[in-house]
């Protein structure tokens, strides 16, 4: 019998690795391409040293991704402002500075124009206050319950002179967030189950943040789809070590939480949109954090980098307990 797709597949948990998998094998991307292991391909432009000298980088990053966001408008944001903080914070945990964007909408037929045209300012927004163009795009109407409204797809270069990948960490790093975590998936769950909170969605982007700290980081990941357990062990994963969290410090509001246990959902696999984790070789962490607090007063080291493999987190009662990639159903059209 031929296989579904499924609807956990677009989670950010194992069944999404699964699936990225198989289209990767389509396309032989661990194969003949090169340079595709992380958000975005990177291309050698070394040849044209005229060029690279008068942007500041020989490598070329190109990323791209889809949004499909339930509800479209939450406490922080909207549909329009995670499509482009995802695609620029996609360049920015690489180390490049994002120079444009393309952007493609599908709309349902009845979307309602002040809608759109909101969404559009929040892109607008965005796109001003970090300097970084819409320079190409192309929209398309499809006919009433074709799609559930409307769908975003942006696509975004950048340039980098050196690339931090999310394979590149050390045994003896520490491990660093750029503030708490899941305040994107506490905003819009509370909207969809109409909780009162104070929480507004963490999205933004991290152009400056990191450009502030690129030359301490070995490795760096935003933990959107999965959350920080699924960031956590793609790059403990890639990098053959094993990552040891400290309970005492770690990364979740109170409130955030709450919300996790009152919902059954683990706070772990709660998605950010305008944050950040990395290693840092430990003689550079904390000049790396007090730069950090600088834009989040929230920003801390969370734990280690250890010889082994797999996640772990130490409980305050001093036991060790393993953190797995999400399974299952996570959190449906969230980013």
């Amino acid at each position: 019998m031929n296989k579904i797709i499924e609807l956990e597949m677009g989670g950010g948990g194992k069944k999404s690795e699964e699936l990225i998998g198989n289209i990767r094998k389509i396309l032989n991307v661990r194969g003949k391409w090169k340079n595709t292991k992380d958000d975005g391909a990177v291309f050698d432009l070394s040849r044209d040293a005229k060029f690279c000298v008068s942007t500041g980088g020989n490598k070329l990053v190109f990323t791209t991704d889809a949004f499909i966001v339930d509800p479209l408008f939450f406490p922080g944001g909207d549909i329009g402002k995670i499509a482009i903080c995802g695609t620029l914070n996609d360049l920015s945990v690489m180390g490049a500075k994002p120079i444009g964007i393309s952007l493609s909408i599908v709309i349902e037929e009845g979307f309602l124009q002040n809608d759109l045209e909101k969404i559009i300012q929040s892109i607008n927004k965005i796109s001003k206050v970090t300097g970084v163009p819409i320079v190409t795009g192309d929209t398309k109407v499809t006919e009433k319950g074709k799609i559930d409204k409307i769908e975003i797809t942006t696509s975004g270069v950048g340039l980098a002179s050196k690339i931090i990948s999310n394979d590149g960490a050390k045994v003896g790093d520490d491990i660093i967030v750029s503030g708490d975590l899941g305040e994107h998936a506490v905003a819009l769950l509370a909207k969809r189950f109409n909780y009162q909170t104070k929480i507004k969605s963490d999205c933004q982007p991290l152009i400056a943040e990191i450009q502030s700290v690129a030359k301490y980081l070995t490795s760096c990941k935003d933990p959107t789809r999965g959350g920080l357990s699924a960031v956590l062990n793609e790059m403990a994963e890639k990098s053959k070590t094993k990552f040891v969290l400290d309970e005492k410090n770690l990364p979740f509001k109170k409130e955030t939480v709450a919300i996790s246990e009152l919902l059954g959902i683990d706070f772990f696999s709660f998605p950010s949109e305008g944050r950040f984790v990395a290693t840092v070789a430990r003689k550079n962490s904390k000049r790396v954090v007090e730069i950090l607090k600088k834009y989040n007063k929230s920003a801390r080291i969370i734990g280690e980098v250890q010889r082994g493999k797999e996640v772990w987190l130490k409980t305050k009662i001093g036991s060790v307990k393993k953190i797995e990639v999400p399974r299952g159903k996570l959190i449906p059209r969230i980013c």
